[in-house]
This record gives C-alpha cells, sequence and structure tokens, in this order.
C-alpha cells in the first residue's frame, strides 16, 4: 500500500535546515526514503523530492515520478531520479547546484522524458509481442527438414537454397514478395556465371557467362530447378497455414523448352572397353556394373545392403522419390548380385571402396573419369550409366511402362521425354509385323515414279565460258 506524502516546505534553505535528516537510532534498520522530503507537483504523478544531510552537506534533489508498470514487469511504479546538490551553502549554478525552481523545472523536465521512455518502451514490448512475418529463409528451413525427412533430395535442395536462393531473397517476408521481384530474380540467374567446384580455401569460380544457345539453354534449365526449389518452400508455407496468398510465384513461370532429353549413352561395344578399363582394386567396376545392370542411380546403390537383394530382385529402400521399389532383374544380373553379395552379412554395405567404406557423394567422379579416358571414350558422367540402362533397354524391346517403374518413374512421361525417340525405328516394325493385311489393294501396274534421265544434267554437259559463266551443251527436250 502506497504511503501517504507529507508535504514538505522546500523553497527556502531556512525551511531545509530544519528538515529530519531522517538518520536512525542504534539497532534500528533504516528505511529507504525516510530521508526524503517530498513537494506535490502534479499529485500521484510527480513529486519533486529533498534529501536532507547532516550539517555541513548539501541536500540532494530528485523528481519521485509515477511510471506505469509494464506487463509482467515487477517492482515499483515510481522511478527516483537525482536532479543535482540544492543551494544549501553555495550559490546555484543551474547545472550541478539548483535552487528550488530550477530542482521543479528539471523535474517536470524528467517525468517528460520518462512518460517518452515508457511509450518507447511500451511499443517496443507490443512489436516484441507480434509474430514476425514468415520469411523466404523461414520457409527453405522448414522445407528443407521436410524433404530431409521424407524424401532425397534434401541435400540437393538445400545445396540450391543457400547459394542461389537465400543471398539474393532469403531476408524477405513471404507476404512482401512479388512476381515481378521472383521474375527478375528468376532472369538475373539465368544470365548469371555458373559456379565451379572451388576449395573451401580458395575464392570462388565461375564458368563464363552462357553465351551460346545450349549454353544459355543449359543455365536456364538449371534455374528452373532452383524455382521448383522455391516454390515447393512458398506452397508448403501456404499449404500449412502461414501465408494467406500464393498468387506471386503462382504466376511466374519456369523457362520453356529447355529441358533437353539426355541422349549420351554408351554403346554395347563401349560398355566392354569401359568396364574392362574399370579399376576392379577400387570397388569401382562393381558399382557400376550394378548401375548398366539395374539402372539404379548412384544414391541409390551407394545406400544399399546385402539383404536388399532378395527373391530376385533388388529392394530400393531409399529412392530419389522417397518411395521404396524393388528392381526387377535379368538372369545375368541375378547371377551378378547373387555372387557379390555371397559371404557378406545381411546389413553389411553391398558396395564398398577398398578402404571398406562405403561409396558416398562425389566418390565415383575421378574413377568414373579414369575408366572413360582409358577405354578411349568421351567422358560420361556415372548418371549416364542409367541413361545406357534405358537407352539400350528400350532399344532391345522392352516396354516402357516396364522401363519407367524399373527406373522408379510414377508413369512413362520422363521416359517418353528422353528415350521415346530411340523406340521410333521399333515401332514401326513393331506395325510392320503385327498389323494383318485387309486385302483391300492389290498389285497393279502403277509402279512408282523414277526421275527421267533427261531432267538430270552431268558435269560433261557443262563448260567455261567465263570464270563467272557457264553454258550447257546440249538443250533439254
Amino acid at each position: 500500500m502506497a504511503r501517504t506524502i507529507r508535504e514538505a516546505t522546500l523553497d527556502s534553505r531556512t525551511a531545509r535546515s530544519n528538515l529530519k535528516t531522517g538518520t536512525k537510532k542504534s539497532g534500528e534498520k533504516k528505511k529507504s526514503g525516510d530521508d526524503i522530503h517530498f513537494r506535490t507537483l502534479i499529485p500521484g504523478e510527480l513529486h519533486l523530492g529533498y534529501r536532507r544531510h547532516q550539517s555541513g552537506v548539501p541536500g540532494v534533489w530528485l523528481a519521485r515520478i509515477y511510471v506505469k508498470k509494464m506487463s509482467g514487469e515487477k517492482g515499483s511504479p515510481y522511478k527516483k531520479v537525482v536532479l543535482g546538490r540544492a543551494d544549501d551553502y553555495q550559490d546555484a549554478d543551474g547545472e550541478k547546484v539548483l535552487t528550488f525552481g530550477q530542482a521543479q523545472k528539471l523535474a517536470y523536465k524528467a517525468a517528460e522524458d520518462a512518460e517518452r521512455e515508457s511509450k518507447e518502451a511500451a511499443i517496443a514490448q507490443e512489436e516484441a509481442a507480434k509474430p514476425k512475418p514468415l520469411t523466404v529463409k523461414d520457409a527453405i528451413e522448414d522445407y528443407i527438414v521436410f524433404l530431409k525427412a521424407h524424401k532425397k533430395t534434401g541435400r540437393d535442395a538445400e545445396r540450391r537454397a543457400n547459394v542461389l536462393i537465400l543471398p539474393t531473397l532469403g531476408d524477405v517476408a513471404v507476404v512482401d514478395l512479388t512476381t515481378d521481384q521472383l521474375a527478375k530474380w528468376r532472369d538475373a540467374l539465368a544470365a548469371a556465371p555458373a559456379r565451379l567446384r572451388t576449395r573451401p580455401t580458395e575464392d570462388q569460380r565461375y564458368k563464363p557467362a552462357p553465351a551460346t544457345a545450349d549454353e544459355k539453354r543449359a543455365r536456364r534449365a538449371t534455374v528452373n530447378r532452383t524455382l521448383t526449389v522455391l516454390k515447393g518452400a512458398l506452397n508448403r508455407a501456404f499449404k500449412l497455414g502461414r501465408v494467406n496468398d500464393d498468387l506471386a510465384w503462382r504466376r511466374v513461370e519456369p523457362f520453356s523448352n529447355v529441358s533437353a532429353a539426355r541422349e549420351d549413352f554408351l554403346s554395347k561395344e563401349e560398355i566392354t572397353r569401359f568396364l574392362n578399363a574399370a579399376d576392379e582394386g577400387s570397388g569401382f567396376r562393381a558399382i557400376a556394373q550394378a548401375a548398366l545392370l539395374t539402372g539404379c542411380r548412384y544414391g541409390e546403390l551407394c545406400n544399399l545392403n546385402a539383404k536388399d537383394f532378395e527373391h530376385g530382385r533388388i529392394v530400393v529402400r531409399e529412392s530419389k522419390s522417397g518411395k521404396p521399389r524393388r528392381v526387377r532383374l535379368t538372369p545375368e544380373a541375378v547371377n551378378f548380385f547373387t555372387e557379390h553379395v555371397a559371404g557378406l552379412a545381411k546389413d553389411a554395405p553391398m558396395f564398398v571402396k577398398s578402404d571398406g567404406e562405403r561409396w558416398g557423394p562425389s566418390h565415383q567422379i575421378r574413377p568414373m573419369l579414369a575408366a572413360c579416358v582409358a577405354a578411349k571414350i568421351k567422358p560420361v558422367g556415372f548418371h549416364q550409366l542409367r541413361h545406357t540402362y534405358a537407352s539400350l533397354s528400350i532399344m532391345n524391346g522392352a516396354l516402357l511402362n516396364a522401363v519407367a517403374r524399373n527406373l522408379g518413374h510414377a508413369n512413362t512421361s520422363m521416359v517418353e521425354k528422353h528415350y521415346g525417340h530411340l523406340t521410333d525405328d521399333y515401332m514401326d516394325e513393331a506395325i510392320r509385323v503385327g498389323v494383318p493385311e485387309f486385302g483391300i489393294t492389290k498389285p497393279g501396274k502403277v509402279v512408282p515414279f523414277e526421275p527421267a534421265d533427261r531432267f538430270l544434267l552431268n558435269r560433261a554437259d557443262v563448260v567455261e565460258l567465263e570464270p563467272d559463266q557457264m553454258v550447257v551443251k546440249k538443250d533439254r527436250k
């Protein structure tokens, strides 16, 4: 309960000299404020205080200000501000030594300052209590966590976001994104040079800016994949109700006609040379053979254990899509895996390097290049072994649906896009062999038209008159 303020006379030295000093008796505990005498300036809000010291020591002016407490804040609602010394024994200078009138003015000013500070603190507390707007960085981080938990594309998405999305858009609130802003980001990214693999201790290296049509196409394809990551993160935030509108990014279209079909694959003769050149001692030949026999991705092969070969099939438990699948095998592939896993514990890695450790990210790059060079074939990446499996299977008459399911695609659209052109000759042959004749046409006297000799000219029929003129020796009939 607040104590009643007893009004003290403070406007003269004489009156102040008659005030008590608030000294305590022996053994008593002095209470805070017992030696301060107050004069009301604004009832309930502002008082001018004077602390009387012992004789010979000047007293001190102070202001006692009522300050509204913040939510959850404890303690007294009053704030004491020291104003300066009283002019008890020396003349006032208006700064350190003050008269009663000067102390009053400073007390009012202190109250104004305290009120302003209190309002600023209240505004700051209110702002801090408000939920912070979701930024692109927040949406990306949540999306990466989701991908890593449910799919196999989390690492690639995280790398793309850190390098290509967050430096430009990371701090932007999702609600503030505009279609124009995102379109400009997309276009600037397409015009920028691609990054090169660089050691951590070196400055980032870059390729030259895309100049040719194929370089621009490839760069735009990269931007499309990055745009997919950004849209995936923003769509997830929208789906979870963290933002109320998705129009800004829904209007941003990817570049069209940039995803060229991957036509690089090895011929049977090149496969033989490649496998003969592949290093067997390092374990690379075995994992390369498995890629050609199954069409599995490099990462899928790295994660296989011996137990994943069962009942003549390969069980891919960790796929790019996050869904497990069973890969059907040819008799040749069954024989290979039967021999390869013989003697291995069920939970042992199926493919290991010479040091006994699993194959991991980028471990395949150098041995792949070395094998291509030794085999004297055009260098290709490990992923082209997957294309080789698909291409040769289709060219050998395998159904698109069967190949698509073995590769882990939900439908045949990807297979048709990348390998459909390979089936044209086989489709033509299938039609010629499979569709019956109906006896509609009979052999007749009409023969295919052939060009007449009289319309053909030979070099011997032409003679030169002038360096830039020629004439025909005989007339056309």
